[in-house]
C-alpha cells in the first residue's frame, strides 16, 4: 500500500505529502522519541500524539514512511514546514491513538 491509499483509506488530512507513492508496510506507535528512533522499522506509519519539531527528525533517522498526528493534536507551521522541507509526509486523524491504531492494523495482513 502507498502512503496516499493509507491516507485515502484513514480520511487524513495532509499536513506535508512530499512522496504519496512511498510504499508503507507496517505502523508503529510510540511518544517517547528514543525509543521511536530505535525500533520503528523503515517503511512504517508512525502513529504518535507528539508534535514538537524532534518528530520531523525520528521520522528521517527512523526512515518511516509517513507521521500521523492522532487525537488532531496541533501542529504548529514551523514544524509543517520543516516536514516539508525535509520531505517528510505529516498527517493528522481526529481518531483517538488506539482507534487510530487499530484501523491501521486493519490495513495489514497481520
Amino acid at each position: 500500500m502507498t502512503v496516499k491509499e493509507l491516507r485515502e483509506r484513514l480520511d487524513l488530512q495532509i499536513l506535508s505529502e512530499s512522496d504519496p507513492d512511498r510504499a508503507v508496510t507496517g505502523g508503529y506507535a510510540g511518544d517517547l522519541l528514543s525509543w521511536v528512533m530505535g525500533r520503528a522499522q523503515s517503511g512504517d506509519a508512525w502513529v504518535t500524539i507528539m508534535t514538537n519539531r524532534n518528530i520531523i527528525a525520528v521520522a528521517s533517522l527512523a526512515d518511516t514512511a509517513c507521521i500521523i498526528v492522532a487525537e488532531d493534536s496541533a501542529v504548529e507551521p514551523d514544524v509543517i514546514a520543516l516536514a516539508s522541507e525535509k520531505e517528510i509526509n505529516l498527517y493528522r486523524s481526529p481518531l483517538n491513538i488506539f482507534d487510530l491504531c487499530c484501523r491501521v492494523g486493519s490495513l495489514f495482513d497481520l
